[in-house]
């Protein structure tokens, strides 16, 4: 057993190393686009709703392995070239990003309208409401549920061995 180790033993650092990278380039764009889609689920454009609704509901119930999987075979068998850690990358930033979106919306549904009355009352557009009033205070409710989507996502990035090659 030890022997498989020390023989191995670059191969194991590498495939750590990207596991790694792989993570936090995942985890750095899904909170960006599951933050975006979570905004799009709560403005009044009912298209924009609409959008996030499909969006959430297709990448949260398809699995992972087929996401990682049709970036792996699909996508560059009809689109472009794409090397089996970029395929893994974005499929997980995907299925991850619609989790998060749910994960802050729950959290700016959970700030009192109150809160938006009141900024809007004193002048604030919608959008400067979002970004100084209730996005903050959203985003403080939500970090204890986020730890456990970005714990999620280092987990669920074994799947990337799957396209490692």
């Amino acid at each position: 057993m030890i022997s498989v180790l020390t023989n191995n033993w670059s191969t194991l650092l590498t495939g750590f190393g990207n596991m790694i990278l792989a993570s936090v380039i995942a985890l750095f764009f899904s909170l960006v686009i599951g933050s975006g889609f979570a905004i799009m689920e709560t403005v009044p454009s009912k298209l924009a709703r609409g959008i996030a609704h499909v969006y959430i509901e297709i990448f949260r119930n398809i699995p992972l392995l087929v996401i990682t999987m049709f970036f792996y075979v699909v996508i560059p068998q009809y689109v472009a070239p794409m090397s089996g850690f970029t395929a893994g990358t974005i499929g997980l930033t995907l299925y991850t990003s619609s989790f998060i979106a749910e994960t802050v919306r729950a959290g700016i549904q959970s700030v009192d309208v109150g809160q938006m009355e009141g900024a809007r009352s004193n002048g604030m557009t919608y959008w400067q409401a979002m970004r100084y009033i209730v996005l903050p205070q959203a985003f403080k409710l939500v970090i204890p549920p986020l730890g456990n989507q970005f714990i999620n996502l280092i987990k669920n990035s074994s799947v990337l061995a799957f396209v490692a090659g």
